[in-house]
């Protein structure tokens, strides 16, 4: 097999962290003795490289192998390192697996006890791809268009000022719902409804709905519930001038706009959604216990036996095996 033929794995890996970068280490070298290419990013693989023991060849990523030909992404950290490689990899089609070492890690496939098998697993193709809904974010101000981007988990609409509240109106397909002071509006996907959603009393929606959410953020108003939206519609919040406070557009906790005060921010779903690979296909419900530790004891089942629900639909299986 010539080196073109050679599978090649990207390993993420949250550098800063040195449980990270030992992890890394071991997936690359896991990867080579298997007869994979494991890739890289430059910085991340010069932060690897430092007291590395028993180095394995790591190729770099845009310069020896460019992003079409990587066949997966392992992301190493918790979901902000998940969602930092998922920018990095948005204009391809590299689905990611998330080893979580950080805390609750949602976005994660494996715990770092599982690294070892989740690598067997990917080196023996033991694995299938599901798409999630990412949200398109548009941000207008007098009719012009000032800022076009996207997110997986959630867009919010932040006040810019501690000591003064934002004054919006919240829109759902081109009509006005209602309008209010508040702390801000989170518009997420059913991803992001376990995340800065759930904090702010949203409810937990299940991956495999086709839905997006809204939820105020300490609103001075008496309707200012979470509100479920079809798929195809479009939410929108527009900021008020009335009191001139600036705002501040979040987008998946990573990427940053300061808005003024007339601004429109219109969220509406991706054409193209971000892709994770599993290995494990549990139920969301499993996930959901294990990863908030929920009090099941004294659970028996239903009284008939049937096969528990599946988790999202599997978009293909992996073509590389």
């Amino acid at each position: 097999m010539d080196g073109s033929d050679t599978r090649k794995i990207l390993v993420f890996a949250h550098t800063g962290r040195s449980e990270a970068r030992n992890a890394a280490r071991a997936a690359c070298a896991q990867l080579h003795a298997a007869g994979l290419v494991p890739v890289m990013n430059r910085a991340d693989l010069e932060a690897l490289t430092q007291r590395w023991q028993n180095p394995v060849p790591v190729a770099v990523a845009h310069e020896s192998v460019a992003l079409n030909e990587i066949e997966l992404g392992v992301v190493l950290g918790g979901d902000g390192s998940i969602l930092r490689a998922a920018e990095m990899i948005r204009h391809t089609q590299i689905p990611l697996v998330g080893v979580n070492l950080g805390h609750v890690g949602f976005l994660a496939e494996a715990e770092e006890f599982d690294l070892a098998e989740t690598v067997d697993r990917i080196v023996s193709g033991d694995y299938t791809v599901e798409e999630r809904m990412a949200i398109d974010v548009k941000v207008w101000k007098g009719g012009e268009k000032i800022l076009d981007t996207w997110a997986l988990n959630e867009a919010s609409v932040e006040k810019g000022n501690r000591q003064k509240m934002i004054e919006v109106v919240i829109e759902v397909d081109r009509r006005p719902l209602s309008g209010f002071g508040c702390d801000g509006v989170v518009l997420a996907t059913p991803t992001g409804s376990t995340a800065y959603a759930f904090s702010g009393g949203g409810p937990i929606i299940w991956p495999s709905v086709e839905a997006m959410l809204m939820v105020p953020l300490s609103a001075h108003a008496l309707f200012a519930r979470p509100l479920v939206t079809a798929p195809t519609s479009m939410m929108a919040v527009e900021l008020l001038p009335t009191n001139g406070a600036e705002g501040v557009l979040w987008c998946d906790g990573r990427r940053t706009r300061d808005l003024p005060p007339g601004a429109r921010i219109e969220v509406t779903r991706s054409s193209k959604p971000v892709r994770l690979a599993r290995m494990h296909p549990a139920p969301f419900s499993e996930r959901l216990v294990r990863k908030f530790e929920l009090p099941t004891t004294g659970w028996r089942g239903p009284s008939t036996a049937s096969p528990a629900t599946s988790a999202l639909p599997i978009s293909r299986l992996n073509p590389g095996v």
